[in-house]
């Protein structure tokens, strides 16, 4: 093989892995909380933090109930990925699909999480959460539901 045939061999096999790390498929084996899960790919484990949500934490009011619905959407599942980058506590931050259903969303949807503002790029989740509001799914239900970030804020001081 020439020295022209083999660098081309190089590029092609590195784009494809580059193409194909654009995605995990793993079992979902965890469940930290409601926004927060841990993938098994390939017998290393993964923290995904669910990517424009934002789910109350484990103390708040439907902390724990949010928990447990992205449990049950998940736990124990094949699940795909298509990751966005990482967080500033090397979480790898993505879109979760299993079964085909977008579970960012469906969260959302469910009244169990919030869309994440500051990091929000699709439009059609704010519809979601208008119709958990309207409907008083989950964290509706509450009459003065405070966003995570909020609550994490008030912790802090």
């Amino acid at each position: 093989m020439t020295t022209r045939a083999l660098a081309f061999l190089f590029v092609l096999l590195l784009t494809s892995s580059l193409a194909l790390a654009d995605e995990l498929v793993g079992r979902v084996v965890g469940i930290t909380d409601g926004d927060t899960l841990r993938l098994l790919v390939e017998r290393v484990e993964v923290v995904v933090r669910l990517d424009q949500i934002d789910a109350p934490e484990k103390a708040q009011p439907f902390g724990q109930r949010a928990r447990q619905s992205l449990a049950d959407l998940c736990f124990g599942k094949t699940a795909r990925v298509v990751e966005h980058g990482r967080d500033r506590y090397g979480r790898t931050i993505g879109t979760v699909y299993v079964g085909g259903r977008d579970l960012n969303a469906e969260q959302v949807r469910l009244g169990m999480a919030w869309v994440f503002t500051r990091y929000a790029r699709d439009p059609a989740l704010y519809d979601l959460e208008q119709e958990a509001r309207d409907a008083k799914r989950g964290l509706w239900r509450d009459p003065d539901p405070v966003p995570p970030w909020e609550w994490r804020q008030r912790a802090r001081r």
